[in-house]
This record gives structure tokens, C-alpha cells and sequence, in this order.
């Protein structure tokens, strides 16, 4: 039930990919211990909810072997459902004991490339706990840049953390820019208006995009703090949330994979 959920889902952007081939989709996903929990059948189901994008940002990749075993293996999976793949997994981040985490980008390689490896932004390792993991990717030779960001808990001052990041941010890039991730903060806090006085706009509005434990007489949907910033000078043509969970009777299954939903960005590039 769930995977044909994610594939109705998907299958008004893949119709619209089909008739417009300058379209991208970045997928953004905090999938919960990647590397340490998943067995072949929630690998499987976890491609088949991502097959459709383009480009995935991931957050909460286990820092040991696991974690680069997992990101492979999902690949090849989604090498095997009709489209070529690639991957990069981050270095383990510089982080308290316990905290620390890898990020990983998946992207379907015919359109999307590369030209180097990325790299965890050292400049914020003071500020933040888990340091971003920034690359820059090209469409038919346009270059735009995705930070992958994983924040520490809501109740030991993400706030710090995200005004380092937008400083950054404003400060030192230019072009096409999407900050995606799980900022563990709702894009409605006054943290996030120096990006957003300087032209980025958040995906989802004060969408819920996190798991309950169990469902309630208000569902299963719990908080909003998943997203992605992009920057004024995209053409965004369409933004939400991947919800393979569908009813509460999927819940349990659903939070073997996660217990975040993917968030997503579909938009054309303007071209210099």
C-alpha cells in the first residue's frame, strides 16, 4: 500500500517530466538511522518513494560502515527500476559523541552532474553540531548548489545553528542555492527571516512533516520541521511532502522506513 501510494503520488511530476525535460526534482529526506535498521524490503520501498526525483538529499546516514553500505545499496536498487544513478556519502561529521552522522546525495546521472566530490562546510564546525555537507550539481551546464543540513534537537538551540548557516549562506554564495534538511524548527521562527529578507523562500508553510508514535484523534502527522529554502531566482513549479503513510493503519510499517516524511522541490533552472 505504501509503495503505490508514493508512486500515485509521483505520477503527476513524472507526466509533467515527460512533457518538459528542463524540470528538476529535489528530494530531501531525514530516513531515521540509514544504515543501522533497514533490511532489503524497506530498501526496496524507500526507492520505490525516490525513484521518481532527480536529485535526493539525505540526513541521518550512521556514521560507521553501515551507513555507506546502505546509500550503496540503494542505489543499485534504484539502478534496477529504469534510470542510472550515482551517489556521494559525506565524511563523518565532526560532532559530539553520539551526534555524529554522515549526509549522502543520490541523482539520476543522464541530466544531472558533477564536478567534484562536495565537501562538509569546515567553516561552520565551531557553530554547528553537524556540519553541512555542500556540492554543487549542473544541468546542462547550469550549476546550482544544494546544502544537505541535519540541526541538533529543537530544545538545545538550533536557532544558533541556523543563523550560522544563513550567514554563511548570504555571505558567501551566489547563484542558484537550495538549503534542504531537517532544521528541527518551523520556517515560520524569525530565525529564518534573514534568508527570507534576502529573496529565499521556504517549500512548505508551516506543513507537518514528522511521524507520531501512534495515531491520534488528529492523525498521525506530528511536526513541521523538515524543508528546503531555494533561493528567488528559480522558477519553483511545484513544492510538498511525500506522504507514503496514506492512514493510520500503514503507521507502523511506514516508521520502519522513517519517521520523517520527504519533502520535495520541483523547478526549472534560469539559464545565464
Amino acid at each position: 500500500m505504501i509503495i503505490k501510494l508514493a508512486l500515485l503520488f509521483f505520477l503527476c511530476l513524472s507526466i509533467s517530466s515527460v512533457a518538459q525535460q528542463k524540470e528538476i526534482t529535489l528530494v530531501s529526506w531525514n530516513i531515521r538511522d540509514f544504515g543501522k535498521t533497514k533490511n532489503g524490503e524497506e530498501l526496496n520501498a524507500i526507492a520505490e518513494i525516490l525513484r521518481d526525483a532527480d536529485v535526493v538529499a539525505l540526513q541521518e546516514v550512521v556514521a560507521g560502515y553501515g551507513g555507506a553500505q546502505a546509500v550503496a545499496k540503494l542505489a543499485d536498487i534504484l539502478n534496477r527500476k529504469g534510470a542510472k544513478w550515482d551517489y556521494l556519502i559525506s565524511d563523518p561529521t565532526h560532532s559530539p559523541k553520539y551526534v555524529t552522522e554522515r549526509y549522502a546525495y543520490l541523482w539520476k546521472t543522464a541530466q544531472i552532474k558533477i564536478k567534484n566530490r562536495g565537501d562538509l562546510i569546515k567553516q561552520l564546525d565551531e557553530a554547528v553540531d553537524r556540519e553541512p555537507f555542500l556540492i554543487d550539481f549542473y544541468f546542462e551546464k547550469t550549476p546550482f548548489t544544494v546544502i544537505n543540513f541535519h540541526s541538533r534537537p529543537f530544545d538545545q538551540n538550533p536557532e544558533r545553528e541556523i543563523k550560522a548557516i544563513s550567514n554563511y549562506i548570504l555571505n558567501t554564495l551566489t547563484g542558484t542555492v537550495f538549503l534542504a534538511g531537517d532544521f528541527n524548527m518551523n520556517e515560520q521562527e524569525e530565525v529564518f527571516n534573514p534568508l527570507k529578507k534576502r529573496g529565499f523562500i521556504a517549500a512548505l508553510k508551516n506543513q507537518k512533516t514528522t511521524l507520531k508514535n501512534q495515531c491520534s484523534p488528529l492523525g498521525y502527522l506530528n511536526y513541521a520541521i523538515d524543508n528546503i529554502f531555494y533561493s528567488k531566482n528559480i522558477h519553483c513549479i511545484k513544492t510538498g511532502v511525500i506522504d507514503f503513510v496514506g492512514s493510520c493503519d500503514n503507521l507502523e510499517y511506514a516508521r520502519n522506513l522513517s519517521d520523517h516524511l520527504p519533502v520535495f522541490v520541483q523547478f526549472k533552472l534560469n539559464k545565464k
